[in-house]
């Protein structure tokens, strides 16, 4: 676990705890913290344990965490938190979300919720709006949320034809794959790769890979 304390004369004035296992989301998350002169990282830590560590330290402003941890489940902490200080906001930063665990994570305190494939000033204006009564929510998250609350109305889903090579390519980008390696897996060049990827988002009616493969999940396109 890293911490930090407000620096002297920073002008920080809203406390952030970071819990995400991956090093690298987490870097670029605790840079998208950082960021933010209104915003002070008191901690990025890796799992739940040491999420729980930094809170015993002092609750902070803001807890901003994934839900999939390798030592146990983000809603757990999300409640932890909420119940250790109730006026602490808590925003979950995942990959994608089924509707159970999108619920499960608002039911435990969550007011925020946001996809992976946030562009870096998106996630710290999104932690700003939260301190300041807002509920940012990518526009996935969104639309599922409105769906849950209200099952009578349409559920925005139409029909997604989808060919056969973008549904594979669909499914390499869920597992993670990058542009060169799903070029290199079906032999297409990097231009034919991007293209099968802007008419996926196009027939999907989103704008990043997280939104995608939420969006797909959602309506049984593919399965993870």
């Amino acid at each position: 676990m890293t911490a930090e304390g407000p620096a002297e004369g920073s002008g920080a004035r809203f406390r952030v705890i970071l819990v995400e296992d991956d090093p690298d989301t987490r870097h670029y998350l605790a840079e998208a913290i950082r960021g933010q002169v209104a915003l002070d990282l008191m901690a990025a830590c890796p799992d739940l344990q040491s999420g729980r560590v930094a809170l015993a330290a002092g609750p902070p402003d803001v807890l901003l965490t994934d839900l999939a941890l390798p030592d146990g489940d983000g809603v757990d902490l999300i409640r932890e938190y909420k119940q250790a200080s109730p006026h602490c906001e808590c925003m979950v930063i995942s990959v994608f979300g089924s509707e159970a665990r999108v619920v499960a994570a608002i039911e435990a305190g969550a007011t925020g919720y946001l996809l992976k494939d946030e562009p870096v000033e998106r996630v710290g204006e999104a932690i700003l709006s939260l301190v300041q009564g807002g509920s940012p929510m990518s526009p996935g998250i969104a639309r599922h949320i409105l769906n849950r609350l209200n099952p009578a109305a349409p559920s925005g889903h139409q029909p997604v034809n989808l060919t056969e090579r973008e549904l594979a390519v669909l499914s390499a980008l869920a597992r993670g794959f990058t542009y060169s390696e799903i070029s290199a897996q079906f032999g297409l060049s990097t231009h034919t790769v991007a293209t099968h990827i802007k008419n996926i988002y196009r027939k999907l009616e989103v704008s990043s890979r997280a939104e995608a493969v939420f969006e797909a999940c959602q309506m049984g396109i593919i399965r993870l």
